[in-house]
């Protein structure tokens, strides 16, 4: 059994990735084994009820060939290190799911003697768990990138969930900060994962990779702006099925490179870019509209204000003839604020009072639509502007509680803009 010390240390060097969180996946179980991956999900998080649903976040090794400029993992880095065997880490999986601890795994590692041998202990690990330990948990795997392609499709046989990670936008930061890394080295198995995905039915498993693939890129590591990181989640949306793509706001680990920002970028510009591939996702939005390619996302409100005032031309809409794809692109009105308006408007026509009564955020809102005609906004940019600067201030960028009734944290949990 690992030993303390080591556990801490692989524990400790694992909670960079925030690729990890899952929604549960529909691989079907094993007859006779331990435990579940499809009901209740799969995140880091509590319920309602006080369960924790959580993931055993580790490292099989933290000694790393490589040497990332960004990474606290990398060569040259003066930190404690440690390895486990594929034995140690199963062993460890199985003893937390029977205390009730977990209910599933997120195993990475950094590359070691190389990416081969490095995939090839990860893979003789999930393998253990499935065919020795007969486990049925969920298990998320971050792939090595540039490992054979062979490994890591076997590998999809017995997961739910894959990553490889970009960490930086470009092929030119990525040989400045992280010279043994390539852009095709990391594209590539993602491309392998879902051409097998598209062709494979039915595996000894089940469903081959299940919950899919995601990825995980650096902000602010490297200089590239919002445009361009939003322009390359659009097309990595497209052309590999990715299931998210995760940010993760760049931290200081290496104060004796000078290529690397002396201060960590903070939460808020984070946030700003999931807002942004929320609307890329789910309201119909490209890459494109959202902003320039040289362009950052303003700090000062959301992507949607944003592109909303740069298109005074598209409103204000009438809200009781908008269809529900125009209605969401209305800051202030989301999914479930515009359902309600079109299952509403079939009996009546809606005035503002109605709006407000529906809990449309109108502050914002009210510059962008008409109700029967009427409009209550203003036409001056400024003072648009400085509303929907003072609704932004409400905004809160820690993690969000599960048990909050507030309103404003319900409509950031579920998305609304």
């Amino acid at each position: 059994m690992i030993d303390a010390e080591r556990l801490k240390i692989l524990t400790e060097s694992a909670k960079y990735d925030v690729s990890c969180s899952s929604s549960g996946s529909s691989r079907r179980n094993k007859k006779g084994g331990i435990g579940n991956a499809e009901f209740g999900g799969i995140c880091h998080s509590f319920t309602e009820d006080g369960r924790c649903i959580s993931l055993l976040k580790i490292l099989l090794t933290n000694k790393c060939s490589y040497d990332c400029q960004y990474c606290v993992n990398r060569r040259s880095n003066d930190v404690p290190r440690a390895e486990a065997t594929p034995d140690e880490i199963s062993e460890l999986v199985m003893s937390f799911y029977k205390r009730n601890m977990i209910e599933g795994l997120f195993l990475s590692s950094a590359v070691g003697t190389n990416p081969d041998d490095t995939m090839e202990k990860l893979l003789d690990t999930v393998i253990r768990l499935r065919k020795l330990y007969r486990f049925n948990g969920y298990i998320h795997l971050k792939g090595i990138p540039s490992a054979d392609h062979k490994l890591i499709l076997r590998a999809g046989e017995f997961v739910d969930r894959m990553s490889f990670n970009i960490e930086l936008p470009t092929e030119k930061s990525l040989k400045l900060l992280a010279p043994q890394k390539s852009k095709s080295g990391i594209l590539t198995p993602m491309g392998f994962m879902a051409n097998e995905k598209r062709q494979a039915k039915s595996l000894r498993y089940g469903k081959f990779l299940p919950a899919g693939q995601t990825t995980q890129m650096i902000v602010g590591a490297s200089p590239e702006s919002d445009g361009q990181i939003i322009r390359l989640s659009q097309g990595l949306y497209n052309k590999f099925s990715l299931k998210r793509v995760y940010f993760s706001s760049y931290i200081p680990a290496n104060d004796k490179n000078p290529l690397l920002p002396a201060n960590p970028v903070g939460l808020l510009r984070e946030h700003r870019l999931y807002q942004a591939d929320w609307l890329l996702r789910f309201y119909g939005f490209t890459a494109e509209e959202i902003l320039d390619e040289e362009e950052n996302l303003p700090e000062e409100y959301d992507p949607k204000c944003h592109w909303a005032i740069k298109h005074p031309e598209l409103f204000p809409v009438e809200i009781n003839l908008a269809p529900p794809e125009v209605l969401v692109r209305v800051p202030g009105i989301g999914f479930k604020s515009a359902y309600k308006i079109v299952n509403a408007r079939r009996y009546s026509k809606l005035d503002f009072e109605d709006l407000y009564r529906m809990r449309i955020v109108m502050k914002r809102a009210m510059h962008f639509i008409t109700c029967k005609g009427k409009f209550l906004g203003s036409e001056n940019r400024l003072t648009v502007k400085n509303d929907i600067l003072l609704t932004g201030q409400t905004e809160t960028f820690s993690q969000i509680s599960m048990f909050s009734n507030d309103e404003i944290k319900t409509s950031v949990l579920i998305g609304e803009l």
